[in-house]
């Protein structure tokens, strides 16, 4: 798929990107070399290939779930300028 410096200037306006008129012909053939590699890897028959979660088949090393720690949730809350039922409790920032 081949893009045009009209349709790149239609993208920029879209995503609200400043590009400089020089810099459309090179965007244009970036743009279009990525998708003339997307299409060539959507081309690739992947019918029966299971999918995998790391490409060695490699399982993560899990530690131990044990507390390495005491619980100390008291004397931090101690100190808080405001706890309400065991949680901090903070200004509205967003109105």
């Amino acid at each position: 798929m081949s893009l045009d410096t009209d349709t790149v200037h239609k993208i920029a306006h879209l995503a609200r990107l400043g590009v400089d008129d020089g810099e459309f012909e090179t965007y244009a053939r970036n743009l279009s070399d990525i998708l003339s590699f997307v299409e060539q890897l959507n081309s690739v028959d992947t019918e029966g290939v299971k999918p995998m979660a790391h490409p060695l088949d490699a399982s993560q090393r899990l530690r131990p779930d044990e507390v390495s720690e005491v619980d100390q949730r008291d004397a931090f809350q101690e100190v808080a300028p405001s706890v309400d039922s065991g949680l901090y409790l903070v200004p509205k920032v967003i109105e």
